[in-house]
């Protein structure tokens, strides 16, 4: 079944897994099912088998769910016993716990292990280790057939192992998603900017990269994917603080849990570096690093933990996020845009793109990267990696196609820099969406992204007079609110997807509701933190008008410059009248 830490939950049993071993199995006998377990293997060998529980919403848990298989009716008062080696009595997501369940819900919790069946007379049956697939389902269908109401254990269950091919995968996807905030990112911004600017754009995303590392090990963790805590279901505790208790045999799902805490670190690391793109050319720069500091704790660690943490207030409200459509894109465009509007235009409010090709190559990298963003957050190197990354890619493209055209049709010309927006509109449109969307759901949010997020970057900007100076509002706050709320439509049968335990309006209004109070919290947390900041940096966010004006924050912030003119090129030089038109004594 789909599993993995941004994944819906659609309990899908692979029963075509079995069928020419089962075409029966509702006349065959247990012990009979168990001896065929190992032929069924041999015949259709497939993926690891999970039992996700129905209704759990964006992060599933390893818990019951009933178990559906041709020609068969399940025995209502069956259960499974659960033993496993952990010595925590709760549920959670790297282990599997004992798990006490009613009368009439059978608990088929199922995972890489060696299992024993047996039988309502006793007649145990030993499964063999690995013969996972197979062996495990049958081990617990045989329970569930079993005439005997009274069956108390059918199968024995010990935490998960570490597949390898995930590992490489979720290995592979975190060098990606870190590859898109250096140098992706912050190449796409630096290229934008004023070249006597853009350098203290570097500078901000790299330094962001060290602290939110650091910050993330320390609390961040802690705080997004624990359980319990003051506040359950809006902020985990501190139990993980520092990573205790991530050891080499902790193991989250089906991958090392110290591999899941580093791909989140890296979400953790993009997340505030986006806000960047509304400060450029204005902002001091101590002055982002405390703002996103503290917007960490306000609003990306509730957020991650409310839709992905154990226990989340929105996974159990049934809210999907695949991979940060709610918890990386919304949040970090009304951060933005709260900070451009507190902060106020820049002086020299036009845009002036320093140097497009290095826009260009981070915008390039940005795609490559979103293939582990997005195709990494289904944990898994499988069909639903899969499918995520071929979402990803005919959305991007689809954008990009669609604002090119508007451009063509407005000015007469394609833009460089307006198509390479575009392929980043689409891609933050189907972030939340990728897993579960079709390529035509996936061409459906690109249409979307491409007409919407191009007039609320070009048009409603202007009408309302806000600096939104790189659009990160209009392309990543609008393109993850917009793949959200749709999600419920794209991910229907309708268009191809794949989320079938809702109807589409049911999970719209859920999807919609989720956005809202996500942007209306994350308004008032950003400025409250804008507040807090201005207090800690001397009352002051902005640097002063003659270094915005003038020599730029290259300069002022880090006194260094991007671009150093060889002798000759230097103010006053005749080389420098020669070559570039200017009067001697300009600045080239």
């Amino acid at each position: 079944a789909p599993h993995g830490p941004h994944s819906a939950t659609r309990p899908t049993f692979l029963s075509d897994t079995f069928t020419p071993a089962f075409t029966r199995i509702d006349t065959m006998s247990p012990c009979s099912i168990v001896r065929a377990a190992p032929a069924a293997v041999v015949a259709r060998p497939s993926a690891s088998f999970r039992a996700i529980k129905k209704g759990s919403a964006a992060r599933p848990t390893l818990a019951s769910a009933r178990a559906v298989l041709p020609g068969a009716a399940l025995a209502k008062r069956a259960t499974i016993a659960v033993k496993t080696r952990a010595a925590s009595k709760d549920f959670d997501l790297h282990r599997v716990a004992p798990s006490a369940t009613p009368a009439d819900e059978p608990a088929l919790v199922v995972a890489d292990a060696e299992a024993t069946a047996s039988s309502s007379n006793e007649a145990a049956t030993a499964i063999g280790k690995k013969v996972l697939t197979a062996a495990l389902l049958v081990g617990a269908t045989s329970a569930a057939f079993s005439p005997a109401p009274a069956l108390a254990a059918a199968a024995k269950v010990v935490v998960p192992v570490i597949n390898q091919a995930d590992t490489a995968w979720i290995l592979i996807s975190t060098a990606l998603v870190l590859f898109m905030t250096i140098p992706g990112l912050s190449a796409f911004y630096a290229g934008i900017v004023k070249r006597k600017n853009m350098l203290s754009v570097l500078m901000q995303c790299f330094s962001l990269t060290c602290v939110m590392s650091v910050l993330w090990y320390a609390v961040g963790y802690s705080l997004s994917f624990s359980s319990g805590g003051a506040f359950p279901g809006v902020l985990g505790g501190l139990d993980k603080v520092f990573l205790a208790g991530v050891t080499k045999a902790a193991v989250w799902e089906t991958i090392p849990e110290a591999l899941w805490a580093l791909y989140q670190m890296t979400f953790a690391i993009i997340t505030p570096a986006l806000m960047v793109g509304s400060f450029v050319e204005r902002m001091k720069f101590n002055a982002v690093m405390w703002y996103c500091v503290l917007w960490m704790f306000a609003v990306y660690f509730p957020a991650c933990h409310m839709v992905w943490g154990p226990n989340g207030a929105m996974a159990a409200a049934g809210v999907l996020d695949f991979a940060g459509g709610i918890v990386v894109h919304i949040t970090a465009g009304i951060g933005a845009l709260v900070g451009a509007m507190t902060l106020g235009p820049r002086k020299e409010n036009k845009m002036i793109a320093g140097n497009l090709v290095l826009t260009v190559l981070g915008t390039g990298m940005l795609w490559v990267g979103w293939y582990g963003f997005n195709g990494g957050s289904a944990l898994a190197a499988g069909a639903d990696a899969a499918f995520a990354c071929l979402a990803t890619q005919i959305a991007a493209a689809t954008a990009a196609m669609t604002w090119c055209a508007q451009d063509i049709a407005e000015n007469g010309k394609a833009s460089m820099l307006g198509i390479a927006t575009g392929s980043i509109a689409g891609l933050a449109t189907v972030t939340p969406c990728a897993g579960f969307v079709g390529p035509l759901g996936a061409l459906f949010l690109g249409l979307v992204a491409g007409v919407v997020c191009r007039y609320f970057s070009l048009v409603l900007k202007e009408k309302y007079g806000y600096d939104d100076s790189l659009d990160v509002f209009g392309v990543h706050g609008v393109g993850g609110f917009v793949g959200t709320c749709l999600l419920g439509i794209a991910a229907s049968p309708a268009l191809g997807g794949f989320n079938v335990e809702t109807t589409a309006m049911a999970q719209t209004v859920i999807q919609c509701t989720a956005a809202v109070a996500t942007a209306a919290y994350t308004a008032v947390a950003s400025f409250v933190c804008l507040k807090i900041t201005a207090a800690i940096c001397g009352g002051e966010l902005r640097v002063p008008e003659g270094a915005e004006q003038g020599e730029g924050l290259d300069m002022w912030c880090h006194g260094e410059s991007c671009y150093t003119l060889s002798e000759g090129e230097t103010v006053g030089g005749a080389a420098a009248a020669a070559t570039t038109g200017q009067p001697a004594g300009a600045v080239v």
